[in-house]
C-alpha cells in the first residue's frame, strides 16, 4: 500500500479543502461573499492563474489545481443538488399563486434578455445567429445563489422586492433546461430540420421525464420509509445521496442534464412527510459541492484577459448589466411594480448568474462558441457577479429617493413564502394532535414533525400534515423555520429527548419561546433552568383536572372553579419557576466557591 501511494494524487483535494476550510472562512469575516470568495479562489488557483507558472515555479504544484477536468466534473453535482433543492422547495400552490410573476415577468425577462444581448452581439461582433441566441439567453440569467444569499443576509426575503426577485430567478433557473436542450439539439447530428429535431428531443424529454415522474410516485416514498424507520442519520443520508444521483443519471442516458433528473425528484419529494428532513440533510452536501462548482467557475477566469482588454471586457461589462438592468425595470412597471421596486430589482438581477458557465460551457463543448470568446463572455459573468454586493448596496440607498407610492401588487402580499410567525409543535401523538387542532382553531399557523416514521406515515395518510424529521437536528429545525418561528411547543413524553429539543432550540434562537411537556414537577424545574419559556407538568395538570372534576361534581358553579383553577395553575407556575432560579443560583454559587477553593491549593 505504501509502495503505490502517491500524494501527489491528493494535492488538487487539498487545495479545495483549504479554500473551503481556510481561504473562504477568512474572507467572510471581512465581509466577503462566500460564493466571490471561491470564484477567486478558482481564478488565482486555478490553471489559469498561478498554475501559469507551474513550469517555472514546480512548488506551485501543492499550491494550485492540477487536473482541473476532474474538479470540474465533480463540481457538476453541485449545480444537480442545487436544482434538487430548488424542486425541493417548490409547490403547486406557490406556482399558482406567482404564476403572473413567474411565466410572466421571468419569462420576458429571459426572452427579451436573449433576444436582445444576442442582437447585440450579433451586430457588434458578426457572430451567427444561433451563437448569438446563445449568448443572449445565457447572460439573460441572473445568480439565484448571490442574490438570495444577499437578500437573506439582509432578511429581506419576504418583501415586495424579495418575492419579485424569487418570482424571475425562479423563472431563470427554469429556463435553463430549454436552453441545454436548445445547446443540445443545435451541437448534436441532427438529421432533418430543427424543428424535427426539437420536436423528437422534446417527445424523449417528455418520455424520460414520465418515467422519472412514475418511478418516482412508486418507490420515493418507500425508500424513505424505510430509511426513516432506522432511524439511522446515516442510512437516511445515503437514500437521499442515491436519488438525487439516480434520478440526474436516469436523465443523463437519455440524453439530457443531471440536473433536470434531480429538479424532477425534488419536485416528487417537496410535498412529502420527508420534505424537512430532506432538505435538512442535504444542505450540507450542497454548500460544499456549490462552493467547489463557484470554484470550478473562477478556474475559467482567465485573469490575462483582463489585462489585455481591459477597456472591451469593462465596457461589456457595463452593458450587460444596463441593458439587463433597463429591460427589468421596464417589464417591472409593466407588471405593475413600483418604480424603487422595478429599480432596485434591476440593479440585483442585471449581473451574469452562475448557469451562464453551465450553459456557455456545453455549447463551447458542442462546438457552438469558440474558446476565445466563451473565455472572454465568462470573465465579463464574473465580473458582473463579482459587483452584486456593490450593485444591492446602491440600489438600497437609492430606492427611498424613488416614487413609493400605490398599493402593493396582491399577487406579491399573498405569495406563499417560507413560514413567519409561525409554531413548531415537535411531537404528533395524542397530545400533539390536540395542540395542533387548536391551533388551526384559533388561525395560528404551525409546522407539525415527529421522529416515528410509521406514525407520520399513519397520519399523512389520514390527511394530516406532518413531517419526519429529529427536531435536536439543527439543521432540520432551520428547515422548519425556527429563525423566524414565534414558538416550538414540545408534545412528546420522553425526558432525554425533550432536553435534547429544549437546549438545540436555545441554542439557535435565544428569543423563540419553548413551551414543554413535563414529567413532573422537578422535570419542569429543570428545564426552565436549561431555557424553557413554559413546562407544563403531567402530574400537576392531571391533579388541577381531577379537582375540576370534583368541584364541578360537589355542586360549585363552573364559573367560580374556572378561575380558582387557573390561579392555582398560576401558582404552581410561579412556584416552579422560582425554585429553578433559586437552583441555578445555587448552581452557580457552588461551581464559583469550587473554582475559589481550587485556586487556594498549594
Amino acid at each position: 500500500m505504501e509502495h503505490g501511494f502517491s500524494i501527489g494524487a491528493y494535492s488538487d483535494a487539498l487545495v479545495l479543502l483549504a479554500t473551503a476550510g481556510l481561504v473562504v472562512p477568512l474572507l467572510r469575516r471581512f465581509g466577503i461573499s462566500p460564493i466571490l470568495g471561491y470564484l477567486a479562489a478558482g481564478a488565482v488557483l486555478g490553471p489559469l492563474g498561478l498554475g501559469t507558472f507551474l513550469g517555472d515555479v514546480p512548488f506551485l504544484y501543492w499550491l494550485t489545481i492540477v487536473d482541473a477536468e476532474s474538479v470540474s466534473r465533480f463540481a457538476e453535482l453541485g449545480v444537480v443538488f442545487l436544482l434538487f433543492l430548488i424542486g425541493l422547495g417548490l409547490s403547486l400552490q406557490r406556482l399558482i399563486t406567482m404564476r403572473r410573476l413567474v411565466f410572466g415577468l421571468g419569462s420576458l425577462q429571459v426572452l427579451t434578455g436573449a433576444v436582445v444581448i444576442g442582437g447585440l452581439m450579433a451586430w457588434g461582433s458578426g457572430r451567427d445567429p444561433a451563437t448569438a441566441i446563445i449568448l443572449g439567453a445565457s447572460l439573460s440569467l441572473s445568480s439565484t445563489a448571490i442574490v438570495l444569499e444577499l437578500l437573506a443576509h439582509q432578511g429581506r426575503l419576504t418583501t415586495t422586492v424579495g418575492r419579485a426577485a424569487f418570482a424571475v430567478l425562479l423563472a431563470q433557473d427554469l429556463a435553463v433546461i430549454p436552453i441545454l436542450l436548445f445547446v443540445s439539439i443545435l451541437g448534436g447530428d441532427t438529421k432533418g430540420s430543427v424543428l424535427q429535431s426539437l420536436g423528437t428531443a422534446l417527445l424523449q424529454a417528455v418520455i424520460t421525464l414520465a418515467i422519472i415522474a412514475v418511478l418516482g410516485r412508486l418507490f420515493l416514498r418507500p425508500v424513505f420509509r424505510f430509511a426513516a424507520a432506522t432511524k439511522s442519520n446515516d442510512l437516511f443520508i445515503a437514500a437521499t445521496l442515491f436519488v438525487i444521483v439516480a434520478a440526474g443519471v436516469l436523465a443523463h442516458q437519455a440524453g439530457l442534464s443531471m440536473a433536470l433528473g434531480a429538479f424532477v425528484a425534488g419536485l416528487l419529494l417537496a410535498e412529502t412527510e420527508y420534505g424537512k428532513a430532506i432538505q435538512a440533510t442535504i444542505e450540507p452536501f450542497k454548500s460544499l459541492l456549490l462552493g467547489i462548482f463557484f470554484f470550478s467557475v473562477g478556474m475559467t477566469i482567465d485573469v490575462r484577459e483582463i489585462i489585455h482588454h481591459p477597456l472591451w471586457l469593462a465596457l461589456v461589462v457595463v452593458a450587460i448589466i444596463a441593458v439587463k438592468a433597463v429591460l427589468i425595470l421596464g417589464l417591472g412597471r409593466l407588471f405593475g411594480l413600483t418604480r424603487s421596486t422595478s429599480v432596485e430589482l434591476g440593479l440585483l438581477l442585471g449581473p451574469g448568474g452562475e448557469f451562464a458557465f453551465v450553459t456557455i460551457g456545453a455549447a463551447t463543448a458542442a462546438g457552438l462558441v469558440e474558446g476565445s470568446l466563451a473565455r472572454i463572455t465568462l470573465v465579463a459573468a464574473s465580473l458582473t457577479m463579482a459587483l452584486l454586493p456593490l450593485l444591492a448596496m446602491a440600489a438600497r440607498k437609492l430606492a427611498p429617493y424613488l416614487d413609493t407610492k400605490g398599493a402593493p401588487d396582491p399577487e406579491l402580499a399573498a405569495a406563499p413564502e417560507h413560514l413567519s410567525g409561525h409554531a413548531i409543535v415537535v411531537g404528533y401523538g395524542r397530545v400533539g394532535k390536540v395542540t395542533t387542532s387548536l391551533l388551526s382553531e384559533h388561525g395560528v399557523p404551525f409546522i407539525a414533525v415527529d421522529f416515528d416514521a410509521a406514525s407520520v406515515t399513519r397520519d399523512r395518510r389520514g390527511g394530516h400534515r406532518v413531517f419526519f424529521g429529529d427536531a435536536a437536528d439543527p439543521m432540520f429545525l432551520r428547515a422548519c423555520g425556527l429563525d423566524a418561528a414565534r414558538a416550538v411547543v414540545i408534545t412528546i413524553q420522553a425526558p432525554e429527548a425533550i432536553d435534547r429539543v429544549v437546549a438545540q432550540v436555545r441554542a439557535l434562537h435565544a428569543d423563540v419561546k419553548i413551551i414543554s411537556r413535563a414529567r413532573d414537577s422537578e422535570h419542569a424545574r429543570h428545564l426552565y433552568r436549561v431555557g424553557a419559556t413554559d413546562a407544563v407538568p403531567e402530574t400537576v395538570e392531571a391533579s388541577l383536572q381531577l379537582s375540576e372534576a370534583s368541584l364541578v361534581a360537589l355542586g360549585v358553579p363552573m364559573g367560580p372553579v374556572i378561575a380558582s383553577i387557573h390561579q392555582k395553575r398560576d401558582d404552581f407556575r410561579a412556584e416552579l419557576q422560582k425554585a429553578s432560579v433559586e437552583a441555578g443560583r445555587g448552581d452557580s454559587h457552588a461551581i464559583q466557591r469550587k473554582s475559589r477553593e481550587q485556586e487556594q491549593e498549594p
